[in-house]
């Protein structure tokens, strides 16, 4: 049952989550997609490198609208561009990303699944690795993105970091009308309590798998490691450490702590809502969270939305379960199908 919410859920025509069998509990919803990641239609979106200051870029992958389920472009012009956003460790080909994708466009929606710096298919094209706040990558790219979207809206939806990322950069002063509504889905606003959180003893797996992760996306670039970082690399032994021995200082950074500080988007975003003027140069917003969420500790954003008034342009939708960007129910994906009814909900409106 949602704790948050149940208005927009009545308006959007979504009912509250309810997880379905045998997918009980905040970790298993957390680990069903890899657990039993489902069947999509081949690839075929469109290889597009977005390009970055100093010759690097980013890779996005493009598709079309589908007009059936085995994923064949549609003959109708697509409604707008949606910009996916892959989490920590993640890339554009994370099953997540993919089901998404392929639910928006059979919506109508023309969808870039971006791989951010270091992820994916698109390590090749710039050197190091990615933060929470990666402005400096992200803001090219999403103007470049609002070229593609050919007069358009466009639209972002953050998967766990990715809205960390999304939301930062649409918070940056430099970057008025940067995206046109924008979807965060179990998205660490408050990167120390998050740190804190997946730190903990029952998520040493869960953090292990992470560092796996991120050790690859960054030995697969030698040349970016300082020396001595190989070797202090296969030693660390969490996502703190990960972040002061190679996020902080590759954005910049004095200290993890800065970092953190720095790049959780939070305290921004209260300013920004608690200024009239400020808020209304803000696109529309939804934050999609889980009170059981194992990864993601949901009080940041439970105050966030404990102080929201009716003209704010976030909405919030907190629900008792669902885990880490689970919400698998008996009729599929239930993130999924919010994402796909609010954004389909903005569109109309800005008709």
């Amino acid at each position: 049952m949602a704790l948050s919410g149940e208005a927009l859920l009545d308006q959007l025509g979504v009912p509250p989550f309810r997880p379905r069998a045998p997918w009980w509990g905040a970790d298993l919803q957390t680990l069903r997609d890899t657990l039993r990641p489902e069947r999509l239609p081949a690839e075929s979106a469109q290889a597009v490198p977005l390009a970055l200051p100093g010759g690097e870029a980013l890779l996005g992958c493009l598709d079309a609208p589908a007009s059936g389920p085995d994923g064949a472009a549609a003959a109708a012009p697509p409604r707008a561009l949606v910009v996916l956003l892959h989490g920590l460790g993640g890339s554009s080909r994370s099953i997540g990303l993919l089901r998404l994708a392929h639910g928006l466009r059979q919506a109508g929606f023309a969808v870039l699944r971006l791989n951010l710096r270091g992820a994916g298919a698109g390590r090749n094209l710039a050197r190091g690795t990615y933060a929470a706040h990666c402005n400096r990558d992200l803001i090219p790219a999403l103007l470049q993105a609002r070229r593609l979207a050919a007069g358009r809206p466009l639209l972002g939806v953050g998967l766990s970091l990715g809205g960390t990322v999304l939301l930062n950069g649409l918070l940056d002063a430099a970057s008025p009308g940067l995206l046109d509504g924008l979807v965060v889905v179990s998205s660490p606003i408050d990167l120390a309590s998050s740190s804190a959180a997946i730190g903990q003893p029952r998520n040493r797996l869960y953090e292990r798998w992470l560092l796996q992760r991120l050790r690859q996306q960054t030995l697969a670039d030698p040349a970016g490691l300082q020396e001595g970082q190989r070797s202090q690399l296969q030693a660390v032994a969490s996502i703190r450490a990960f972040d002061a021995l190679i996020t902080a200082p590759r954005w910049g950074f004095d200290s993890v702590e800065a970092y953190y500080a720095g790049a959780s988007p939070l305290a921004l975003l209260q300013g920004r809502l608690a200024e009239e003027q400020a808020a209304r140069r803000l696109p529309p917003l939804l934050l999609v969270h889980a009170l059981d969420d194992p990864w993601v500790p949901a009080a940041p954003a439970v105050a966030l939305s404990g102080r929201l008034t009716p003209a704010s342009p976030l909405q919030t939708v907190l629900s008792r379960t669902g885990g880490h960007n689970g919400f698998h129910g008996p009729g599929g994906s239930w993130s999924d199908l919010l994402v796909t009814r609010w954004l389909l909900d903005q569109v109309r409106g800005r008709r």
